[in-house]
Protein backbone atom coordinates (compact mmCIF):
# COMPACT_ATOMS: atom_id res chain seq x y z
CA UNK A 1 0.00 0.00 0.00
CA UNK A 2 1.22 3.51 -0.82
CA UNK A 3 0.04 6.73 0.86
CA UNK A 4 0.59 10.15 -0.71
CA UNK A 5 -0.31 13.64 0.52
CA UNK A 6 -1.13 16.52 -1.83
CA UNK A 7 -2.18 19.98 -0.66
CA UNK A 8 -5.05 22.16 -1.85
CA UNK A 9 -7.18 24.87 -0.28
CA UNK A 10 -10.80 25.76 0.51
CA UNK A 11 -11.95 29.40 0.45
CA UNK A 12 -14.35 30.65 3.14
CA UNK A 13 -15.26 34.32 3.02
CA UNK A 14 -12.09 36.08 1.89
CA UNK A 15 -9.75 33.67 3.65
CA UNK A 16 -8.69 30.12 2.84
CA UNK A 17 -8.09 26.91 4.77
CA UNK A 18 -5.42 24.33 3.98
CA UNK A 19 -6.85 21.04 2.66
CA UNK A 20 -4.75 17.87 2.80
CA UNK A 21 -5.62 15.27 0.15
CA UNK A 22 -4.48 11.86 1.41
CA UNK A 23 -4.56 9.13 -1.24
CA UNK A 24 -4.07 5.43 -0.57
CA UNK A 25 -3.90 2.72 -3.26
CA UNK A 26 -4.10 -0.88 -2.06
CA UNK A 27 -5.35 -4.33 -3.09
CA UNK A 28 -9.02 -4.53 -3.87
CA UNK A 29 -11.52 -2.63 -5.99
CA UNK A 30 -13.67 0.52 -5.84
CA UNK A 31 -13.00 4.24 -5.57
CA UNK A 32 -13.78 5.96 -2.25
CA UNK A 33 -13.72 9.74 -1.84
CA UNK A 34 -14.37 10.90 1.74
CA UNK A 35 -13.99 14.10 3.77
CA UNK A 36 -17.36 15.84 3.18
CA UNK A 37 -17.10 16.42 -0.60
CA UNK A 38 -20.07 17.96 -2.41
CA UNK A 39 -21.58 16.58 -5.65
CA UNK A 40 -19.11 18.44 -7.91
CA UNK A 41 -16.15 16.94 -6.02
CA UNK A 42 -17.66 13.44 -6.11
CA UNK A 43 -18.11 13.71 -9.88
CA UNK A 44 -14.38 14.37 -10.28
CA UNK A 45 -13.71 10.62 -10.64
CA UNK A 46 -15.14 10.58 -14.18
CA UNK A 47 -13.32 13.75 -15.24
CA UNK A 48 -9.99 12.57 -13.79
CA UNK A 49 -10.28 9.06 -15.25
CA UNK A 50 -10.90 10.37 -18.77
CA UNK A 51 -8.23 13.10 -18.51
CA UNK A 52 -5.61 10.54 -17.40
CA UNK A 53 -6.42 8.20 -20.31
CA UNK A 54 -6.31 11.00 -22.89
CA UNK A 55 -2.85 12.03 -21.60
CA UNK A 56 -1.39 8.49 -21.70
CA UNK A 57 -1.78 7.75 -17.98
CA UNK A 58 -4.15 5.26 -16.36
CA UNK A 59 -6.62 5.10 -13.52
CA UNK A 60 -5.59 2.31 -11.08
CA UNK A 61 -7.64 -0.89 -11.11
CA UNK A 62 -7.22 -1.22 -7.36
CA UNK A 63 -8.86 0.07 -4.23
CA UNK A 64 -8.40 3.86 -4.12
CA UNK A 65 -9.27 5.75 -0.91
CA UNK A 66 -8.97 9.53 -0.91
CA UNK A 67 -9.52 11.53 2.27
CA UNK A 68 -9.85 15.32 2.14
CA UNK A 69 -8.87 16.63 5.58
CA UNK A 70 -10.05 18.31 7.73
CA UNK A 71 -13.07 16.07 7.26
CA UNK A 72 -15.56 18.41 8.98
CA UNK A 73 -15.16 21.20 6.36
CA UNK A 74 -17.34 20.91 3.26
CA UNK A 75 -15.33 20.76 0.01
CA UNK A 76 -17.11 22.48 -2.87
CA UNK A 77 -16.66 22.73 -6.63
CA UNK A 78 -14.51 21.17 -9.33
CA UNK A 79 -11.34 23.05 -8.28
CA UNK A 80 -9.94 19.90 -6.61
CA UNK A 81 -9.72 17.92 -9.88
CA UNK A 82 -6.04 18.70 -10.49
CA UNK A 83 -4.72 17.93 -6.96
CA UNK A 84 -6.81 14.74 -6.87
CA UNK A 85 -5.40 13.66 -10.25
CA UNK A 86 -1.82 14.43 -9.15
CA UNK A 87 -2.33 12.46 -5.91
CA UNK A 88 -3.58 9.42 -7.86
CA UNK A 89 -0.61 9.60 -10.26
CA UNK A 90 1.82 9.82 -7.32
CA UNK A 91 0.14 7.04 -5.33
CA UNK A 92 0.34 4.71 -8.35
CA UNK A 93 3.98 5.74 -8.96
CA UNK A 94 3.26 7.12 -12.43
CA UNK A 95 5.03 10.29 -11.24
CA UNK A 96 7.55 10.76 -8.35
CA UNK A 97 6.18 12.13 -5.09
CA UNK A 98 9.38 13.67 -3.68
CA UNK A 99 8.48 17.32 -4.54
CA UNK A 100 4.68 17.23 -4.36
CA UNK A 101 4.41 18.22 -0.69
CA UNK A 102 6.19 21.51 -1.41
CA UNK A 103 3.32 22.88 -3.51
CA UNK A 104 -0.33 23.82 -3.25
CA UNK A 105 -2.10 22.58 -6.37
CA UNK A 106 -5.54 23.76 -7.57
CA UNK A 107 -7.49 23.57 -10.83
CA UNK A 108 -10.51 22.14 -12.61
CA UNK A 109 -9.93 19.53 -15.32
CA UNK A 110 -11.70 19.12 -18.63
CA UNK A 111 -11.99 15.67 -20.20
CA UNK A 112 -8.91 16.25 -22.37
CA UNK A 113 -6.79 17.33 -19.37
CA UNK A 114 -7.04 21.07 -19.93
CA UNK A 115 -6.84 23.04 -16.68
CA UNK A 116 -9.68 25.54 -16.23
CA UNK A 117 -9.73 28.73 -14.08
CA UNK A 118 -10.63 28.82 -10.40
CA UNK A 119 -11.97 31.39 -7.94
CA UNK A 120 -10.07 32.71 -4.94
CA UNK A 121 -6.53 32.39 -6.30
CA UNK A 122 -5.24 35.37 -4.28
CA UNK A 123 -6.46 34.21 -0.81
CA UNK A 124 -5.07 30.73 -1.56
CA UNK A 125 -1.68 32.22 -2.54
CA UNK A 126 -1.59 34.30 0.66
CA UNK A 127 -2.33 31.16 2.69
CA UNK A 128 0.31 29.15 0.80
CA UNK A 129 2.96 31.69 1.71
CA UNK A 130 1.80 31.75 5.35
CA UNK A 131 2.18 27.95 5.56
CA UNK A 132 5.68 28.04 4.07
CA UNK A 133 5.00 26.29 0.75
CA UNK A 134 7.60 26.75 -2.00
CA UNK A 135 5.08 27.30 -4.76
CA UNK A 136 1.53 27.33 -6.07
CA UNK A 137 0.51 25.45 -9.24
CA UNK A 138 -2.76 26.72 -10.72
CA UNK A 139 -4.46 27.53 -14.06
CA UNK A 140 -2.59 29.96 -16.31
CA UNK A 141 -5.56 32.39 -16.35
CA UNK A 142 -5.25 32.92 -12.58
CA UNK A 143 -1.44 33.04 -12.42
CA UNK A 144 -0.95 36.84 -12.46
CA UNK A 145 -3.56 37.21 -9.75
CA UNK A 146 -1.72 34.77 -7.45
CA UNK A 147 1.72 36.17 -8.39
CA UNK A 148 0.84 39.40 -6.57
CA UNK A 149 2.04 37.52 -3.46
CA UNK A 150 5.79 38.02 -3.50
CA UNK A 151 8.29 35.36 -2.32
CA UNK A 152 5.87 32.62 -3.48
CA UNK A 153 6.74 30.79 -6.70
CA UNK A 154 3.63 30.78 -8.87
CA UNK A 155 3.35 28.47 -11.89
CA UNK A 156 0.52 28.82 -14.39
CA UNK A 157 -0.32 25.59 -16.25
CA UNK A 158 -2.54 24.83 -19.23
CA UNK A 159 -3.01 21.08 -18.93
CA UNK A 160 -2.44 18.01 -16.77
CA UNK A 161 0.51 16.81 -18.87
CA UNK A 162 2.53 19.93 -17.95
CA UNK A 163 2.04 19.27 -14.24
CA UNK A 164 2.92 15.56 -14.52
CA UNK A 165 5.99 16.40 -16.62
CA UNK A 166 7.15 18.95 -14.04
CA UNK A 167 7.15 16.39 -11.21
CA UNK A 168 8.79 13.78 -13.45
CA UNK A 169 11.53 16.25 -14.38
CA UNK A 170 10.68 16.12 -18.10
CA UNK A 171 9.96 19.84 -18.32
CA UNK A 172 10.20 23.04 -16.29
CA UNK A 173 7.22 25.22 -15.57
CA UNK A 174 7.48 28.92 -16.36
CA UNK A 175 7.31 30.96 -13.17
CA UNK A 176 4.92 33.92 -13.34
CA UNK A 177 6.25 37.05 -11.67
CA UNK A 178 4.46 40.34 -11.04
CA UNK A 179 6.12 43.47 -9.69
CA UNK A 180 3.21 44.39 -7.43
CA UNK A 181 4.28 47.93 -6.63
CA UNK A 182 5.24 48.71 -10.22
CA UNK A 183 1.91 47.46 -11.58
CA UNK A 184 -0.02 49.28 -8.85
CA UNK A 185 1.63 52.67 -9.34
CA UNK A 186 1.49 52.38 -13.14
CA UNK A 187 -2.30 52.07 -13.16
CA UNK A 188 -3.54 53.70 -9.94
CA UNK A 189 -4.03 57.18 -11.43
CA UNK A 190 -5.79 56.11 -14.65
CA UNK A 191 -9.34 57.40 -15.10
CA UNK A 192 -11.79 56.87 -17.98
CA UNK A 193 -14.03 59.88 -17.22
CA UNK A 194 -13.47 63.42 -15.99
CA UNK A 195 -15.49 66.20 -14.37
CA UNK A 196 -14.23 68.61 -17.04
CA UNK A 197 -16.79 67.00 -19.39
CA UNK A 198 -19.70 68.15 -17.19
CA UNK A 199 -21.35 71.42 -18.19
CA UNK A 200 -22.95 73.44 -15.40
CA UNK A 201 -24.17 71.64 -12.24
CA UNK A 202 -21.65 73.52 -10.10
CA UNK A 203 -23.71 73.05 -6.92
CA UNK A 204 -23.92 69.27 -7.49
CA UNK A 205 -20.19 69.02 -8.21
CA UNK A 206 -19.54 70.88 -4.97
CA UNK A 207 -21.77 68.42 -3.07
CA UNK A 208 -19.93 65.46 -4.64
CA UNK A 209 -16.59 67.02 -3.70
CA UNK A 210 -17.73 67.28 -0.07
CA UNK A 211 -19.02 63.69 -0.17
CA UNK A 212 -15.66 62.47 -1.51
CA UNK A 213 -13.68 64.52 1.03
CA UNK A 214 -15.56 63.18 4.04
CA UNK A 215 -16.60 59.72 2.80
CA UNK A 216 -20.26 60.76 3.04
CA UNK A 217 -23.18 58.92 1.47
CA UNK A 218 -25.10 61.11 -0.99
CA UNK A 219 -28.44 61.08 -2.81
CA UNK A 220 -29.25 63.17 -5.89
CA UNK A 221 -32.87 64.06 -6.62
CA UNK A 222 -33.91 65.45 -9.99
CA UNK A 223 -35.85 64.90 -13.22
CA UNK A 224 -34.77 62.45 -15.95
CA UNK A 225 -31.90 63.71 -18.10
CA UNK A 226 -30.57 66.16 -15.51
CA UNK A 227 -27.22 64.31 -15.35
CA UNK A 228 -27.47 62.34 -12.09
CA UNK A 229 -25.99 59.12 -13.49
CA UNK A 230 -23.27 60.95 -15.43
CA UNK A 231 -22.18 62.80 -12.30
CA UNK A 232 -22.21 59.64 -10.18
CA UNK A 233 -19.97 57.81 -12.67
CA UNK A 234 -17.38 60.57 -12.32
CA UNK A 235 -17.30 60.42 -8.52
CA UNK A 236 -14.48 57.77 -8.43
CA UNK A 237 -12.25 60.19 -10.36
CA UNK A 238 -12.15 62.65 -7.43
CA UNK A 239 -11.83 60.17 -4.54
CA UNK A 240 -8.25 59.67 -3.28
CA UNK A 241 -6.57 56.76 -5.14
CA UNK A 242 -6.42 53.33 -3.55
CA UNK A 243 -3.49 52.61 -1.29
CA UNK A 244 -1.57 49.39 -1.97
CA UNK A 245 -3.16 47.78 1.09
CA UNK A 246 -6.67 48.77 -0.07
CA UNK A 247 -5.86 47.46 -3.54
CA UNK A 248 -4.90 44.05 -2.14
CA UNK A 249 -8.06 43.94 0.03
CA UNK A 250 -10.25 44.79 -2.96
CA UNK A 251 -8.51 42.28 -5.24
CA UNK A 252 -8.99 39.58 -2.61
CA UNK A 253 -12.77 40.05 -2.62
CA UNK A 254 -12.99 40.16 -6.41
CA UNK A 255 -10.77 37.06 -6.57
CA UNK A 256 -13.20 35.10 -4.37
CA UNK A 257 -16.04 36.18 -6.67
CA UNK A 258 -14.02 35.23 -9.78
CA UNK A 259 -14.14 38.78 -11.15
CA UNK A 260 -10.43 39.58 -11.56
CA UNK A 261 -9.47 39.97 -15.22
CA UNK A 262 -6.99 37.30 -16.34
CA UNK A 263 -4.48 39.85 -17.69
CA UNK A 264 -4.55 41.87 -14.47
CA UNK A 265 -2.88 40.99 -11.20
CA UNK A 266 -4.27 43.84 -9.10
CA UNK A 267 -7.40 45.99 -8.99
CA UNK A 268 -5.86 49.45 -8.96
CA UNK A 269 -8.94 51.67 -9.33
CA UNK A 270 -11.72 52.12 -6.84
CA UNK A 271 -14.67 49.85 -7.64
CA UNK A 272 -17.85 51.41 -9.02
CA UNK A 273 -20.76 48.98 -8.73
CA UNK A 274 -24.15 49.93 -10.18
CA UNK A 275 -26.62 47.02 -9.75
CA UNK A 276 -30.01 47.14 -11.51
CA UNK A 277 -33.07 47.86 -9.36
CA UNK A 278 -34.37 44.31 -9.91
CA UNK A 279 -31.48 42.88 -7.84
CA UNK A 280 -32.33 40.46 -5.02
CA UNK A 281 -31.31 41.06 -1.42
CA UNK A 282 -28.91 38.06 -1.52
CA UNK A 283 -27.22 39.37 -4.67
CA UNK A 284 -26.80 42.76 -3.00
CA UNK A 285 -25.42 41.75 0.40
CA UNK A 286 -24.05 38.31 -0.45
CA UNK A 287 -25.03 34.78 0.52
CA UNK A 288 -26.45 31.73 -1.21
CA UNK A 289 -26.04 28.02 -0.44
CA UNK A 290 -22.30 28.46 -0.88
CA UNK A 291 -21.86 32.08 0.34
CA UNK A 292 -20.41 34.49 -2.17
CA UNK A 293 -19.71 38.23 -1.78
CA UNK A 294 -22.54 40.53 -2.90
CA UNK A 295 -22.48 43.92 -4.59
CA UNK A 296 -21.85 45.77 -1.32
CA UNK A 297 -18.65 43.77 -0.78
CA UNK A 298 -17.58 44.09 -4.41
CA UNK A 299 -17.93 47.87 -3.84
CA UNK A 300 -15.56 47.69 -0.81
CA UNK A 301 -13.17 50.67 -0.84
CA UNK A 302 -15.23 52.16 -3.67
CA UNK A 303 -18.73 53.29 -4.59
CA UNK A 304 -22.09 51.53 -4.67
CA UNK A 305 -24.39 53.46 -7.00
CA UNK A 306 -28.12 52.77 -6.74
CA UNK A 307 -29.90 54.46 -9.64
CA UNK A 308 -33.65 55.08 -9.26
CA UNK A 309 -33.50 54.27 -5.54
CA UNK A 310 -37.30 54.06 -4.90
CA UNK A 311 -37.59 51.37 -7.59
CA UNK A 312 -35.52 48.92 -5.51
CA UNK A 313 -37.57 46.52 -3.43
CA UNK A 314 -37.91 47.71 0.16
CA UNK A 315 -36.48 44.44 1.52
CA UNK A 316 -33.37 44.95 -0.62
CA UNK A 317 -32.80 48.46 0.72
CA UNK A 318 -33.43 47.48 4.33
CA UNK A 319 -30.72 44.79 4.37
CA UNK A 320 -28.16 47.55 3.71
CA UNK A 321 -28.84 49.30 7.01
CA UNK A 322 -26.48 47.17 9.12
CA UNK A 323 -23.58 47.11 6.58
CA UNK A 324 -23.81 50.90 6.23
CA UNK A 325 -23.23 51.25 9.97
CA UNK A 326 -20.79 48.40 10.66
CA UNK A 327 -19.01 48.42 7.25
CA UNK A 328 -19.07 44.64 7.07
CA UNK A 329 -21.61 41.87 6.47
CA UNK A 330 -21.75 38.57 8.33
CA UNK A 331 -23.51 35.67 6.55
CA UNK A 332 -24.47 32.89 8.95
CA UNK A 333 -25.22 29.27 8.12
CA UNK A 334 -25.94 26.30 10.39
CA UNK A 335 -22.35 25.00 10.29
CA UNK A 336 -20.38 28.20 9.82
CA UNK A 337 -20.50 31.94 9.22
CA UNK A 338 -18.42 34.08 6.87
CA UNK A 339 -17.62 37.76 7.07
CA UNK A 340 -17.14 40.04 4.07
CA UNK A 341 -15.94 43.66 4.35
CA UNK A 342 -18.35 46.28 3.01
CA UNK A 343 -16.76 49.69 3.48
CA UNK A 344 -18.33 51.61 0.58
CA UNK A 345 -19.72 55.04 -0.22
CA UNK A 346 -23.42 54.84 -1.03
CA UNK A 347 -24.35 57.10 -3.93
CA UNK A 348 -27.99 57.10 -4.97
CA UNK A 349 -30.19 58.95 -7.42
CA UNK A 350 -33.94 59.23 -7.83
CA UNK A 351 -36.69 61.10 -9.62
CA UNK A 352 -38.77 63.35 -7.33
CA UNK A 353 -41.99 61.62 -8.43
CA UNK A 354 -43.15 58.76 -10.73
CA UNK A 355 -43.38 61.02 -13.79
CA UNK A 356 -40.08 62.65 -12.85
CA UNK A 357 -41.08 66.30 -13.27
CA UNK A 358 -42.23 67.46 -9.84
CA UNK A 359 -40.57 70.81 -9.05
CA UNK A 360 -39.13 70.92 -12.61
CA UNK A 361 -38.74 74.42 -14.11
CA UNK A 362 -39.52 73.19 -17.64
CA UNK A 363 -42.23 70.51 -17.47
CA UNK A 364 -45.38 70.18 -15.41
CA UNK A 365 -45.82 67.22 -13.05
CA UNK A 366 -48.79 65.05 -14.07
CA UNK A 367 -48.85 62.87 -10.94
CA UNK A 368 -52.14 62.82 -8.94
CA UNK A 369 -52.25 64.67 -5.58
CA UNK A 370 -50.49 62.80 -2.78
CA UNK A 371 -48.36 60.74 -5.18
CA UNK A 372 -45.09 62.55 -4.46
CA UNK A 373 -44.99 61.93 -0.67
CA UNK A 374 -46.05 58.33 -1.29
CA UNK A 375 -43.25 57.87 -3.84
CA UNK A 376 -40.63 59.32 -1.50
CA UNK A 377 -41.90 57.18 1.39
CA UNK A 378 -40.60 54.08 -0.43
CA UNK A 379 -37.25 55.00 1.09
CA UNK A 380 -37.45 54.33 4.83
CA UNK A 381 -36.44 56.87 7.44
CA UNK A 382 -33.68 54.64 8.91
CA UNK A 383 -32.04 54.29 5.47
CA UNK A 384 -32.39 58.01 4.74
CA UNK A 385 -30.83 58.63 8.15
CA UNK A 386 -27.63 57.00 6.88
CA UNK A 387 -27.36 59.33 3.87
CA UNK A 388 -25.53 62.52 4.85
CA UNK A 389 -26.02 64.69 1.78
CA UNK A 390 -29.23 65.31 -0.19
CA UNK A 391 -28.86 67.46 -3.29
CA UNK A 392 -31.41 68.56 -5.87
CA UNK A 393 -30.29 68.33 -9.51
CA UNK A 394 -31.95 70.59 -12.09
CA UNK A 395 -31.61 70.30 -15.89
CA UNK A 396 -28.80 72.28 -17.52
CA UNK A 397 -29.81 75.14 -19.80
CA UNK A 398 -28.90 75.19 -23.50
CA UNK A 399 -26.56 78.14 -23.02
CA UNK A 400 -24.54 76.14 -20.48
CA UNK A 401 -24.50 72.99 -22.63
CA UNK A 402 -23.20 74.89 -25.66
CA UNK A 403 -20.36 76.57 -23.79
CA UNK A 404 -16.89 75.64 -25.05
CA UNK A 405 -15.16 76.49 -21.77
CA UNK A 406 -13.96 73.36 -19.97
CA UNK A 407 -15.09 72.86 -16.40
CA UNK A 408 -12.72 72.15 -13.52
CA UNK A 409 -10.91 68.85 -14.03
CA UNK A 410 -11.20 65.82 -11.76
CA UNK A 411 -7.49 66.05 -10.93
CA UNK A 412 -7.89 69.59 -9.56
CA UNK A 413 -10.86 68.59 -7.41
CA UNK A 414 -9.09 65.42 -6.27
CA UNK A 415 -6.11 67.40 -4.96
CA UNK A 416 -8.46 69.37 -2.67
CA UNK A 417 -10.14 66.14 -1.55
CA UNK A 418 -6.78 64.51 -0.77
CA UNK A 419 -5.73 67.57 1.26
CA UNK A 420 -8.96 67.34 3.31
CA UNK A 421 -8.46 63.59 3.85
CA UNK A 422 -4.92 64.23 5.13
CA UNK A 423 -6.36 66.58 7.78
CA UNK A 424 -8.80 63.83 8.82
CA UNK A 425 -6.03 61.23 8.86
CA UNK A 426 -4.13 63.30 11.42
CA UNK A 427 -7.31 64.03 13.42
CA UNK A 428 -8.30 60.38 13.73
CA UNK A 429 -4.79 58.96 14.16
CA UNK A 430 -5.69 57.64 17.62
CA UNK A 431 -9.22 56.51 16.72
CA UNK A 432 -9.22 52.84 15.72
CA UNK A 433 -11.07 52.07 12.48
CA UNK A 434 -11.95 55.73 11.79
CA UNK A 435 -10.29 57.57 8.93
CA UNK A 436 -12.92 60.01 7.60
CA UNK A 437 -15.57 62.33 9.01
CA UNK A 438 -18.48 60.14 7.95
CA UNK A 439 -17.31 57.44 10.37
CA UNK A 440 -17.43 59.64 13.48
CA UNK A 441 -19.50 58.41 16.42
CA UNK A 442 -21.68 60.67 18.61
CA UNK A 443 -18.84 60.89 21.14
CA UNK A 444 -16.41 62.02 18.46
CA UNK A 445 -18.90 64.62 17.21
CA UNK A 446 -18.85 66.32 20.60
CA UNK A 447 -15.05 66.20 20.58
CA UNK A 448 -14.29 67.29 17.01
CA UNK A 449 -17.36 69.36 16.05
CA UNK A 450 -17.63 71.99 18.75
CA UNK A 451 -19.88 74.90 17.77
CA UNK A 452 -19.66 78.54 18.76
CA UNK A 453 -22.76 80.25 20.17
CA UNK A 454 -23.38 81.88 16.78
CA UNK A 455 -23.27 78.47 15.05
CA UNK A 456 -25.58 76.94 17.65
CA UNK A 457 -28.12 79.70 17.05
CA UNK A 458 -27.94 79.21 13.26
CA UNK A 459 -28.48 75.47 13.62
CA UNK A 460 -31.36 75.95 16.07
CA UNK A 461 -33.08 78.46 13.78
CA UNK A 462 -32.61 76.21 10.73
CA UNK A 463 -34.09 73.18 12.45
CA UNK A 464 -37.13 75.19 13.60
CA UNK A 465 -37.82 77.18 10.42
CA UNK A 466 -37.04 74.52 7.84
CA UNK A 467 -38.67 71.73 9.81
CA UNK A 468 -35.51 69.63 9.84
CA UNK A 469 -35.86 66.31 11.62
CA UNK A 470 -33.82 65.42 14.70
CA UNK A 471 -31.87 62.80 12.73
CA UNK A 472 -30.47 65.59 10.55
CA UNK A 473 -28.52 67.07 13.48
CA UNK A 474 -25.57 64.63 13.50
CA UNK A 475 -25.39 64.57 9.71
CA UNK A 476 -25.20 68.36 9.52
CA UNK A 477 -22.33 68.39 12.02
CA UNK A 478 -20.37 65.71 10.09
CA UNK A 479 -20.81 67.50 6.77
CA UNK A 480 -19.93 70.86 8.39
CA UNK A 481 -16.69 69.33 9.67
CA UNK A 482 -15.83 68.21 6.11
CA UNK A 483 -16.67 71.62 4.61
CA UNK A 484 -14.37 73.20 7.21
CA UNK A 485 -11.61 70.71 6.31
CA UNK A 486 -11.90 71.63 2.63
CA UNK A 487 -11.60 75.26 3.73
CA UNK A 488 -8.52 74.30 5.87
CA UNK A 489 -10.33 75.71 8.89
CA UNK A 490 -9.67 74.33 12.37
CA UNK A 491 -13.12 75.36 13.63
CA UNK A 492 -16.58 75.05 12.10
CA UNK A 493 -17.69 78.53 11.06
CA UNK A 494 -21.20 79.85 10.31
CA UNK A 495 -20.66 79.63 6.53
CA UNK A 496 -19.65 75.97 6.81
CA UNK A 497 -22.74 75.19 8.85
CA UNK A 498 -25.02 77.13 6.50
CA UNK A 499 -23.75 75.19 3.49
CA UNK A 500 -24.23 71.80 5.16
CA UNK A 501 -27.80 72.72 6.22
CA UNK A 502 -28.63 73.14 2.53
CA UNK A 503 -27.71 69.49 1.95
CA UNK A 504 -30.67 68.12 3.96
CA UNK A 505 -33.43 68.65 1.37
CA UNK A 506 -35.33 65.44 2.03
CA UNK A 507 -35.50 66.13 5.79
CA UNK A 508 -37.46 69.33 5.35
CA UNK A 509 -41.09 69.12 6.31
CA UNK A 510 -43.29 69.74 3.33
CA UNK A 511 -40.43 69.31 0.83
CA UNK A 512 -42.64 67.07 -1.30
CA UNK A 513 -45.71 69.21 -1.02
Amino acid sequence: MKLVKVYGSAVFGINSTLITIETSVSKGINFHLVGLPDSAVKESQQRISTALQVNAYHMPRQKVVINMAPADIRKEGAVYDLPLAVSILAATEQIPDDKIENYIIMGELSLDGEVRPIKGALPIAIQARAHGFDGFILPKENAREAAVVDTLKVYGVSNLKEVAGFFKGDNDLQRVEVNTREEFYANVAKQDVDFSDVKGQENVKRALEIAAAGGHNIIMVGPPGAGKTMLAKRLPSIIPPLTLQESLETTKIHSVAGKVEKDSGLITRRPFRAPHHTISDIALVGGGSYPQPGEISLAHNGILFLDELPEFRRSVLEVMRQPLEERKIVISRARFSVEYPANFMLTASMNPCPCGHWNSPDKKCVCPPGTVPKYLSRISGPLLDRIDIHIEVVPVSFSKLSEKILSESSETIRMRVIAAREIQKIRFANEKGVYCNAMMSSTMLRKYCELSEECKNILKTAMERLGLSARAYDRILKVSRTVADLDCSENIKPRHLAESINYRSLDREGWAG
